[in-house]
């Protein structure tokens, strides 16, 4: 988790194109001089807590029906079955190739710099600091957070120099996207993006269209790293630990519950809960948030719990935004589960006295925990550290991997989209059909339309009709498409009956504004002068535009539209497939209102749940589409897409392509206007 959490200020780099489109839509819907409706704020964030709690309330009816040894070591197997689930196999493992580039004798201990390959031509960096010693020592592999210097930063170094002055020996190494190891450099050996979070969610969050998940790329990183380590005489087997802080408390918590060779594990400043996080609208990395985790009825504890009886400090901090309430909780959990298990000494809790980070007392108590555990006496406070330079720090010539020819992340990503493209031939019919209901996670539609509120007139609007009517279309329970039905005559009532035919608009970024601004809107009117007209919000835009996370955050990398579509993800409920269900539901009610004869039509955003409702619905007969989304695929082969998280259903590329939904569409009179690429969508 970056200290930019909660609004983005470590990495103004990051945000600035993205802030100058967010710009560029104010001053635009400003030429209107209306202020912008948005009469359901928090409705995005009052729904996903009703769902989180939910997902906690399943888990803990799980943790508090183990009664006996037996249950324990059964929930112990099933949470280590659902980890693997959700992280997706691993790879194949491949010669390491490791590199020792450079030494540094200090007294007392050495540090090694090491390149290795994890995966075939994907270069890690690392820094061994090992101890002085005539035996074996244990070894830890360290994981860092968001620090844009990675494995050099003070906190970090510090922690394994301190390990390694204190008897036992750490191999620490760069995340992708930070260190040695940006993915997209610049002429200037940095970040073209700003590195840490803005490197990981652009390269996280388009894997997922092709079913990789981030967080198991970074994990694998250190299972490799491990695997290195183990090649070592230095190391004793027997004592194989694993650390690290906010992000790198992260990554030792995936790893708790996916590699089951350490013996020991010290998460910091990151445990507590995935409802203390989503209650406290905390957004995180793409690698911190696992497609299909709450879906799995899984939480932080039972990462650690796939360790379990093995000893396991969690560090918290008293001032950190990761919320030590949640750490507290989770640690009454697996107390529970420890002395069931026959190990209650093995599970503790710190939680410091100060803001976020790995400070001296934390790392202190993971000094004293993992001494204790190993049977190494550590000194009562952490020895005075030699801070060295990023320079001496590097593993590589010129401090880029990169220069030395390493693949970058997103080659990965495009070469598994041309791999699916190739072997998964055009999809239609009843197939089609069933492949969107399946990636998109669509449930059964009610038998009966949905009920909706009729909203208070907003006053003049400038609208191309005389008057108009807002409804709040109950969808799902909590949730509301706003839906505004224009007319020529005073129109406060329920929805009117008596025309067949009906357009319905799906809009980009607001009903609103797209009512006044858009000549899509106008040219559909003017052609079908006898149809009503209906223009939608779905959930999350317009007047449902979330204002969580901050203060006008939702357009940011970091901020609530992607904060609701990766725990849409968690959840196993895509934002996209929650949008394409609330178009079927509005659908639903204009049928009910005797609208038999349904054109539907949607603009940029909109157009995806609309072109997706389409192929669903019998009742569409005809689809117009303005910057559509060209293909899924063309996002997962450009590494510098502009689409949103919210428009990438997980794996989808496994099963189709948006090119086959548009074939479909061909037979109800589909037109396509002025398509847009992976580098659009943003604005």
């Amino acid at each position: 988790m970056s200290l930019s959490a909660l609004g983005g200020a470590l990495f103004p780099q990051a945000q600035g194109s993205v802030a100058s489109a967010a710009d560029g839509v104010v001053k635009k819907e400003a030429t209107a001089a209306l202020p912008a409706l948005n009469r359901f704020p928090r409705m995005m964030q009052d729904w996903l807590v009703t769902e989180v709690r939910a997902a906690e309330a399943r888990g803990n009816k799980k943790r508090e029906a183990l009664k006996t040894k037996a249950d324990a070591e059964a929930y112990v197997k099933s949470v280590q079955e659902r980890i693997r689930e959700c992280f997706g196999p691993m790879p194949e493992k491949t010669q390491l190739k490791a590199k020792v580039t450079k030494k540094l004798e200090r007294e007392g201990y050495r540090i090694e710099n090491v390149i290795f390959e994890s995966r075939p031509g994907y270069l890690v960096t690392g820094n061994l600091y090992l101890p002085k010693a005539a035996k074996p020592v244990p070894g830890v592999i360290g994981v860092c957070g968001h620090s844009l210097n990675g494995k050099a930063a003070e906190a970090y170094q510090s922690f394994a120099q301190g390990l390694a002055r204190q008897g036992m020996a750490c191999f620490i190494i760069d995340p992708p996207g930070q260190g040695e190891r940006f993915q997209y450099l610049n002429e200037k050996l940095g970040s073209r993006l700003g590195g840490g979070v803005s490197e990981h969610n652009q390269m996280g969050n388009h894997q997922v269209l092709v079913g990789e998940v981030l967080g198991a790329w970074f994990a694998w990183d250190a299972m490799r790293a491990l695997d290195y380590l183990l090649t070592r005489s230095e190391i004793d087997p027997q004592h194989l630990g694993v650390t690290g802080n906010s992000g790198g408390g992260t990554q030792t918590t995936w790893l708790c519950g996916l590699e089951p060779r350490f013996t020991m594990g010290a998460p910091s400043c990151f445990v507590t809960t995935f409802r203390r996080d989503a209650e406290n609208e905390l957004p995180q990395d793409n690698e911190q948030c696992p497609p299909g985790v709450l879906a799995a009825d899984l939480d932080h504890c039972d990462f650690l719990a796939a360790m379990a009886p093995k000893p396991v400090i969690i560090m918290a901090q008293e001032k950190d935004y990761f919320d030590a309430r949640g750490s507290a909780e989770t640690y009454d959990r697996l107390k529970k589960l420890y002395t069931l298990l026959g190990k209650p000494e093995n599970i503790q809790l710190h939680i410091g006295p100060d803001p976020h980070g790995y400070t001296q007392a934390n790392r202190e108590a993971m000094y004293r925990f993992f001494g204790k555990v190993t049977g190494i006496a550590v000194a009562a406070t952490e020895p005075v550290m030699k801070i060295e330079t990023d320079v001496d720090l590097q593993c590589t010539p010129d401090g880029q991997v990169a220069r030395l020819g390493s693949k970058m992340l997103m080659a990965y990503t495009r070469e598994k989209a041309e791999a699916l493209a190739a072997k998964r031939g055009a999809l239609q019919g009843a197939a089609l059909v069933k492949a969107l209901r399946e990636v998109l996670k669509l449930s059964t539609l009610p038998k009966s339309a949905p009920d909706y509120r009729i909203l208070r007139s907003a006053g003049g609007r400038q609208y191309p009709t005389k008057d108009y009517c807002t409804y709040a279309v109950e969808t799902s329970p909590e949730v509301h498409a706003l839906v505004t039905r224009l007319s020529d005559e005073a129109l406060t009532s329920r929805l009117p009956r008596g025309s067949k035919k009906a357009v319905l608009y799906v809009s980009h970024r607001s009903a609103d504004a797209e009512l006044r601004d858009e000549t899509l809107v106008k040219e559909l009117i003017a052609a079908a002068p006898d149809a009503a007209f209906f223009a939608c919000d779905v959930r999350g835009i317009g007047e449902s535009q979330p204002d969580t996370c901050g203060v006008n955050q939702f357009l940011r990398p970091y901020g609530s539209h992607y904060f609701y579509a990766a725990y849409g993800l968690m959840l196993g409920q895509p934002l996209l497939g929650q949008r394409t269900y609330d178009v079927l539901r509005v659908i639903q009610l204009l049928v009910a209102a005797g609208h038999t004869e349904i054109h539907l039509a949607g603009k940029g955003w909109g157009a995806l749940p609309a072109a997706l409702a389409a192929v669903l619905s019998a009742e569409v007969q005809q689809v117009t589409l303005k910057n559509a989304l060209s293909s899924f695929h063309e996002i997962a082969i450009h590494e510098d897409y502009q689409w949103p998280y919210a428009a990438m259903p997980f794996g989808v590329l496994e099963h189709f392509d948006l090119p086959d939904c548009y074939r479909a569409l061909e037979v109800k009179k589909l037109r396509q206007l002025e398509p847009w690429g992976a580098g659009d969508g943003m604005s």
